[in-house]
């Protein structure tokens, strides 16, 4: 049975390889075609359309019966488009266009939606009052997709599911970083605040659990087992590729002081089963650093 994928980029590509490995026929959306030729090399059917246009989107009525629809869109700023014109707009064009009964449909929302500041723990039943704009768009698109699935706006015997992604890592995504270190540049944010990560192959690992062992209609938070100051984060980077100690600004003047939660993944673990691979940063940063020189 077939697989669609909205937004099969950085995470979206690892999940659209397994499907295809296991012999699933698997369509990707893109508004680029020069993405659509990369997605033929790999053996993904393209289709091109603009989230943010539902006129674009004729093609995805026209596909086959699709067991899961994965939602993983990223906001490029180069679009020339609102964060809520991509993750509402575009989330709503999308479900509206998709014609054929949907079994599985998996959201990729993020930890922005919490609004704690102050170190505390949060979980999926967390308070979520988002104080960043970001935050609000991504609860706002996660309200969509539960007043679709729940009111019957979706022609759907089967579920949804809402993933709460942490800040995902992996090879090509500490480049800006490195450099940074390397160069001595004093580092915005509060030092002491609490950073919770996922490494990207276990980001994808989670979203293949979800599909295989997700409860109907449940959210689940995505990190790994270990928050972290983001002190002890930059500090752990500069020694791996060899860099000065780093220095920090004024937290105080930092526009992101408010980055402030310790993320759990118990319910991760526990009803997806999930045994990440890459449990702490401890690892994660160095399989990451894999093909940096």
């Amino acid at each position: 049975m077939s697989k669609l994928i909205i937004g099969c980029g950085y995470l979206g590509m690892r999940i659209a390889k397994t499907w295809i490995e296991n012999g699933h026929d698997v369509f990707a959306l893109t508004r680029l075609p020069a993405n659509a030729h990369n997605f033929r090399s790999h053996k993904l059917q393209p289709i091109i359309g603009d989230v943010t246009e539902i006129d674009s989107l004729h093609a995805l009525t026209q596909l086959p019966t699709v067991r899961t629809v994965l939602y993983a869109v990223g906001y490029d700023a180069a679009a020339g488009r609102s964060k809520r014109e991509v993750y509402v707009t575009g989330l709503d064009n999308v479900l509206k266009s998709i014609h054929v009964p949907l079994e599985h449909f998996i959201y990729v929302s993020s930890t922005s939606v919490y609004g704690q500041t102050d170190g505390e723990w949060v979980d999926e039943s967390s308070t979520c009052q988002p104080t960043r704009f970001n935050g609000r768009i991504c609860l706002e698109a996660e309200c969509s997709v539960w007043q679709k699935f729940s009111t019957g706006v979706i022609d759907s015997a089967g579920n949804a599911n809402v993933l709460r992604l942490a800040g995902i890592y992996g090879p090509g995504r500490l480049l800006s970083r490195i450099e940074s270190l390397q160069t001595r540049k004093v580092l915005r944010g509060n030092p002491n605040a609490w950073l919770n990560l996922i490494h990207v192959d276990d980001a994808a690992a989670a979203v293949l659990a979800c599909e295989d062992r997700g409860r109907p209609g449940a959210t689940y938070l995505v990190c790994d087992d270990r928050p972290l100051r983001r002190r002890e984060y930059y500090e752990t980077l500069a020694s791996f590729v060899g860099a000065p100690v780093p220095t920090f600004s004024d937290p105080e003047l930092s526009d992101e002081n408010n980055f402030n939660k310790r993320c759990c993944n118990k319910k991760l673990r526990d009803e997806l089963h999930m045994k990440l691979k890459h449990p702490t940063i401890t690892n994660g940063l160095q399989d990451a650093l894999r093909n940096v020189q």
